[in-house]
């Protein structure tokens, strides 16, 4: 059985530290956020991409064989002209029949432009000067509708998936572990959505469906690193609660767990880090936002989680007592 060592790790008596700290992380993107919500046109915390907003899909034909590199290329051209913001997809053509030398199809995603604007030009000029025989073959529109129904939908799955942890940590812990737990939630992902506010804002970084994705990721990520200090507390009470006060508890709980928290997140964040940087710009932000949610949410489960336990316990106690007195 684990015995608690008096010089090992006491989170709990820098209660009010990691408190703070987490105030500091938290507050200048809660700022961030309120700014937007004021100044977005779409009232959103984040600026967000044409999945939420709706735009305009041009599809251009090539014999060329694109490449990532020659991707990346076309959005700086694009970006050069103007043109930001955009998502450029590359389907392959199986041209078995050779009755044309077509061999890619490039789809480009912007915000609303008509069919005969400048921009529009603008984006057939690039492609036909970088893309051997680029013929635009396509136009289309997604409305703010349908975007609509996908932030609907992004925000129900978001709220199921949260009532759901909720109910199971409920059953298999105590009501006040999960509430706990929800709270450490709302911080990551509040720290997560505030860094992409601030992104937003400065560096005109917007969100997409990957950003959803990457969100309930961060969400699963974090309650799986809590519910194992959590677990390891309630072991720990189980055969200790009658000779060790909670927050001796809490520590002896937390210093049985950090080191494997910490082995398992820098394991996550190389292959993360190795993704972000060689796995191409159109899959970026969506990796930034999951190694911004591996290292809060690392942070949370050891430094919040846990302290928002030992404050609840304490609090309770005193209750009892004043109450007994």
């Amino acid at each position: 059985m684990f015995e608690f060592k008096k010089d090992g790790i006491k989170v709990v008596k820098y209660r009010i530290l990691w408190f703070c700290l987490s105030a500091i992380l938290l507050i200048p993107g809660i700022i961030a956020m309120i700014y937007s919500m004021i100044t977005y046109p779409t009232h959103s915390p984040v600026k967000v991409g044409i999945d939420y907003t709706g735009g305009t899909i041009m599809q251009y034909s090539t014999s060329d064989d694109v490449t990532s590199q020659d991707v990346a290329k076309t959005r700086e051209n694009l970006t050069k002209e103007g043109i930001t913001n955009t998502y450029i997809q590359v389907l392959k053509v199986n041209n078995a029949d050779k009755k044309d030398n077509t061999k890619s199809m490039v789809s480009v995603r912007t915000k609303f432009i008509d069919e005969g604007s400048p921009e529009a030009q603008k984006i057939t000029n690039v492609m036909k000067e970088q893309y051997k025989e680029a013929d635009l073959i396509q136009v289309s529109s997604v409305g703010p509708t349908l975007s609509n129904e996908l932030f609907k939908m992004s925000f129900i799955a978001l709220l199921v998936a949260i009532i759901g942890m909720i109910c199971y940590i409920s059953f298999r812990f105590e009501f006040k572990y999960a509430v706990s737990a929800i709270l450490g939630l709302i911080h990551d992902v509040t720290f997560v959505l505030g860094v992409f506010s601030l992104l937003g804002l400065f560096y005109n970084v917007e969100v997409d469906g990957l950003f959803l994705t990457a969100m309930l990721t961060v969400i699963g990520y974090s309650v799986n690193d809590t519910i194992v200090t959590y677990d390891r507390i309630r072991e720990n009470l189980r055969y200790n609660g009658k000779k060790m006060a909670f927050g001796e508890i809490v520590d002896a709980s937390v210093q049985q767990t950090i080191t494997r928290s910490i082995n398992t997140s820098m394991t996550t964040l190389l292959a993360l880090g190795a993704l972000y940087f060689f796995g191409g710009i159109t899959t970026r932000d969506f990796v930034l936002a999951m190694m911004l949610g591996v290292l809060i949410g690392t942070y949370s489960s050891i430094f919040f989680c846990s302290m928002l336990i030992d404050f609840w316990v304490e609090r309770s106690n005193k209750k009892q007592q004043v109450q007994a007195a």
